[in-house]
């Protein structure tokens, strides 16, 4: 592809920091227009939108969205596809966590958990579905996480929430298999974005642990391998699912989690 009416456009939710952001670097890296959607001072986005242009000489617009909202998530892909002309490729990858046991979890939490990362998913998929189709191409990458194939205790609503993730996979899958169009879900293991920091950091003050100690006992008790997957890495994944060599890879939960989901 050559040229910005025929280039590939890619929408990446979640994406001005973490998993989301090397997605959308390395998106841009393989010549693709980006959208970027997610929280962060209006000014450092701004440089990161016009470093990512710079650099990779694609457009690379931005626009806020309230994922728990489902005219959001649907006016996030309608603003996408006016600005940009088109949406080809959409990576929904924003989500959020609360650690609680079932008992005591906030009821206004689990609808939020839900909301972003699971109904975010569909909606957003839902608007980009009929675009796709109408192109005769289209990838949907979801980004769950091991915990869409494995459970973890205190964490009842990501659990869910991911688990339903990797079914919605499956179906959209299935409803467009005979397309030029494929579905998947990502599963990380653990990732060191700012989500991730925050856990360790409360396990290194309810323990009181350093963090360093805390990191090590958080990797040790999931992900044999004792190291964190990279958003690069999860990057470079995504851009071979969005490639010709990935045309019949599609309904796949597909690990990235240094051996966690192998035990």
């Amino acid at each position: 592809m050559s040229g910005s009416q025929t280039r590939h456009v890619a929408l990446i939710t979640g994406s001005t920091s973490g998993i989301g952001l090397g997605i959308a670097r390395a998106l841009a890296a393989s010549g693709r227009d980006i959208m970027l959607s997610g929280f962060g001072e209006a000014a450092a986005i701004d440089a990161l939108r016009h470093e990512i242009e710079t650099e990779h000489g694609v457009r690379c617009l931005y626009r806020f969205a309230d994922l728990a909202d489902p005219l959001a998530c649907r006016a996030l892909v309608a603003e996408t596809e006016s600005r940009l002309g088109r949406l080809d490729i959409l990576v929904n990858n924003a989500g959020i966590q609360h650690v609680d046991s079932v008992p005591d979890f906030p009821i206004e939490k689990w609808d939020h958990v839900i909301a972003v990362n699971l109904s975010a998913v569909f909606h957003c998929s839902a608007a980009a579905l009929p675009g796709m189709i109408a192109r005769d191409f289209g990838r949907i990458v979801n980004i769950a996480s091991a915990h869409g194939l494995v459970a973890s205790v205190n964490k009842s609503a990501y659990v869910a929430a991911k688990h339903g993730v990797v079914g919605l996979t499956k179906v959209m899958a299935l409803e467009n298999a005979q397309r030029p169009l494929t579905v998947n879900a990502v599963c990380p293991g653990w990732v060191l974005t700012p989500l991730v920091q925050r856990q360790i950091e409360a396990r290194a003050e309810a323990g009181g642990l350093s963090v360093e100690a805390a990191t090590a006992q958080l990797l040790g008790e999931k992900q044999p391998a004792g190291r964190f997957v990279t958003p690069e890495q999860l990057g470079a994944f995504v851009v071979f699912l969005c490639s010709e060599a990935a045309a019949t890879l599609t309904g796949a939960a597909l690990p990235v989690d240094g051996g966690w989901t192998a035990q």
